[in-house]
């Protein structure tokens, strides 16, 4: 299946949904269409505990939803399943296949973003040519499994800023809502990847539309 051109191009996203069923109020799909009409400009399916199998047959509803509204739809780590769906590109780890094997397996000009959390993991994915970054862990979350470093916002700002300058765009992760996103904004960063902020909403697109209203304040 081949993807309509996206509403707008990578270098102009800024809210990036990381869609995850656990994290929901609403049924996933209909969550993840409300936020997109709130504002959301790349979703991203992360179910780390769900076979490929299983993955796929919730993917392939959401990337329905993607492409009738022209949102770049990402999976998480699995790089055959992205292939396998259609995907518009696959989001890497630093636990995670390397971006060489991405780049080798997937149709070119897919989008193959990594999660970052120092400076030389930065470094590494600039090398490598990541199309963009996540950076964090911005604030404590809970929608990992597993024990997050928590960089904070003093650490983080700069890695964001050297990502920008570089040209590869940098989205904060890590903990974002709206109690927190105008700490964020403040300390620079104008993309931001968010779960429970939105879909721990019983209004999704209510809460993507005020997180981009903040980043614009």
């Amino acid at each position: 299946m081949s993807a309509p051109a996206p509403r707008s191009p990578l270098s102009q996203a800024r809210l990036y949904l990381l869609a995850s069923a656990s994290a929901s109020v609403l049924p996933l799909v209909v969550a993840v269409e409300a936020a997109i009409r709130g504002g959301v400009d790349l979703v991203q399916l992360r179910e780390k505990d769900l076979d490929d199998a299983t993955l796929l047959a919730q993917a392939r509803s959401l990337l329905a939803v993607c492409r009738a509204h022209r949102v770049p739809f990402i999976v998480n780590d699995r790089i055959a399943v992205a292939l396998e769906l259609g995907a518009d590109g696959v989001h890497l780890g630093q636990d995670d296949d390397p971006i060489w094997q991405a780049r080798a397996t997937l149709p070119s000009g897919c989008i193959v973003g990594v999660s970052t959390h120092t400076s030389a993991e930065l470094d590494r994915a600039l090398d490598c040519h990541a199309d963009y970054v996540g950076v964090g862990a911005v604030f404590p979350t809970s929608t990992k499994t597993t024990p997050v470093r928590v960089s904070g916002l003093a650490d983080l700002a700069p890695l964001v800023a050297r990502a920008e300058e570089a040209g590869v765009p940098a989205f904060a992760i890590g903990g974002i809502d709206g109690s927190n996103v105008g700490q964020v904004a403040a300390a620079g960063m104008q993309r931001i990847a968010v779960c429970s902020g939105i879909l721990g909403s019983d209004d999704p697109e209510g809460a993507a539309r005020e997180l981009l209203r903040a980043l614009d304040s």
